[in-house]
């Protein structure tokens, strides 16, 4: 499993909460800095991110990836357009969540969403 880190790097303490969802270490994690400009359109902005990555059409077909999406939720949002169209299919997803009672603001890894089966089961709903 790949994670590509759209947002705040890491902690030790979540990639191990991350290893016991999934079920294995991640082989690799790439922290992506993510500063849009508000001013100016999201679209071009997040191609150009995505293209600075320098991962080859087959390798974001291949799988195993795994995002941490930014917290700006319009950049996500075409974060994720954009990332279906280069992998065919909607990524799964790492959802962090606030630790209840922490002195100091702490998340921990709550959940791995798989965006393709969520599509897929609300497709059955029609």
């Amino acid at each position: 499993m790949h994670i590509l880190n759209f947002a705040h790097p890491l902690t030790p303490r979540q990639i191990d909460q991350l290893t016991a969802l999934v079920g294995s270490a991640p082989e690799r994690i790439q922290d992506v800095r993510v500063q849009l400009d508000l001013q100016q359109p999201f679209p071009p902005q997040i191609v150009r991110l995505l293209d600075d990555l320098g991962i080859t059409p087959s390798d974001w077909q291949s799988g195993g990836w795994l995002i941490v999406l930014p917290s700006l939720n319009y950049g996500a949002s075409v974060l994720l357009a954009e990332l279906h169209g280069r992998m065919g299919h909607f990524p799964a997803i790492l959802r962090l969540r606030p630790v209840v009672g922490a002195v100091v603001t702490e998340y921990d890894a709550a959940e791995i969403i798989n965006l393709e089966a969520v599509r897929a089961e609300a497709r059955m709903r029609r």
